[in-house]
């Protein structure tokens, strides 16, 4: 449980940067980073039998 919080923690700091960023490829690459961290906690979450966290969008 410790690992998805902590991705899900990771994730939310890349999108706070993303959303404060102006650069549009910086942008994109804290989205991209952000995305693959929910997407590690999602499979962590599973693996574990525990709900999928849930997404932002």
């Amino acid at each position: 449980m410790k690992m998805v919080a902590e991705y899900l923690e990771h994730a939310l700091q890349f999108e706070r940067l993303a959303a404060a960023e102006k650069d549009s490829k910086l942008k994109s690459d804290f989205e991209k980073q952000a995305k693959a961290y929910r997407k590690l906690a999602g499979e962590r979450a599973k693996q574990l039998g525990l709900p999928e966290p849930p997404n932002p969008e």
